[in-house]
């Protein structure tokens, strides 16, 4: 838990210090939606093409180096997931951080790839009942995402990535007659998602 928290605290720290090495800053808005894979103990459950949503503000930030540049947001996510006809919801505030590298494809636009950690801290219901598990999910969790986009017009941007979870995302307690056994059964919660972004 120790560790956690200074993993938090320090991804915190280099987000405040972004605005330090800014040589161009730009506001906007980001809007997209997830295509999540939710699998639960080693394929016991495993649901795919489950859809959901983000939406919320981001920085675009110029480094010194041409091409070079950064990204972050605070994106409020839904993803839903009907498992065994149980609905699981996801609520989470998540926080990417992207090292982004552009090349220009003339005045009007450009091509981009990105990459960099994302930190979600869960707000929604953490737990739910599953056949003979009762599973909660944590309150935060670290992924990474994967991508390529395109920029249009200097201020429009389209884009799509990977969302890759790091580590399990809950913990399932297998009920049985007179007693519990909590497990740490592995869980995925990865996702395509598809983005567009308008910068000010």
């Amino acid at each position: 838990m120790q560790k956690g928290k200074r993993v938090i605290g320090m991804f915190m720290a280099a987000v405040m210090m972004l605005p330090v090495m800014a040589q161009h800053v730009e506001f906007g808005a980001k809007v997209g939606l997830n295509t999540t894979k939710f699998t639960l103990s080693k394929d016991l459950i495993s649901k795919t093409n489950q859809t959901g949503f983000f939406i919320g503000p981001t920085v675009k930030i110029g480094l010194p180096v041409v091409g070079l540049g950064l990204d972050a947001a605070v994106l409020y996510d839904q993803r839903d997931a009907k498992l065994d006809d149980t609905k699981v919801s996801q609520r989470s505030i998540n926080i990417p951080v992207h090292l982004r590298y552009s090349v220009g494809l003339g005045k009007m636009a450009s091509i981009y790839a990105f990459a960099g950690p994302q930190i979600g801290f869960n707000v929604g219901n953490k737990n739910f009942s599953l056949n003979s598990f009762d599973y909660q999910l944590k309150s935060s969790n670290l992924s990474v995402n994967l991508g390529l986009g395109v920029t249009l017009f200097k201020h429009f941007e389209l884009g799509a990535n990977y969302n890759v979870a790091c580590g399990k995302t809950g913990e399932a307690t297998l009920r049985s007659v007179g007693s519990s056994v909590t497990t740490a059964l592995k869980t995925n919660n990865n996702a395509w998602q598809i983005l567009a972004a308008y910068y000010f």
